[in-house]
């Protein structure tokens, strides 16, 4: 993908910071480009995001050569008064997606070898 992302309109079920971290979950030492990339983010907007949880303590980094390894900390109570009221943490939220992400790749015709 060249150059900024084609842009979305109208609403969507997930924040990006939550695409960034799904994304980081499924690559621990993904490049921010990719990140950006898979997320349809600007390089910059990935960044922020990254920062952004970083102080708030749901991700730290450790670098690695020339690279990044991200850790999230899976106990980490999600930030909406409804989600933290009940509990919510980081880990429910990435199994919740994870697990429709396996059911859609099930659900996928298998590519001929």
């Amino acid at each position: 993908m060249d150059g900024v992302p084609e842009s979305h309109s109208g609403w969507t079920f997930l924040t990006n910071h939550a695409r960034v971290l799904a994304a980081i979950a499924d690559n621990q030492s993904a490049r921010v480009r990719d990140i950006a990339v898979r997320c349809r983010l600007t390089e910059r907007a990935v960044q922020k995001i990254i920062a952004d949880l970083e102080q708030a303590g749901y991700l730290s980094h450790t670098r690695q050569g020339r690279g990044n390894i991200y850790e999230i900390d899976p106990a980490k109570v999600l930030r909406h008064p409804t989600e933290a009221g009940l509990g919510l943490t980081v880990a429910s939220l990435l199994s919740l997606l994870n697990l429709q992400d396996q059911t859609h790749r099930q659900a996928m015709p298998s590519e001929p070898v």
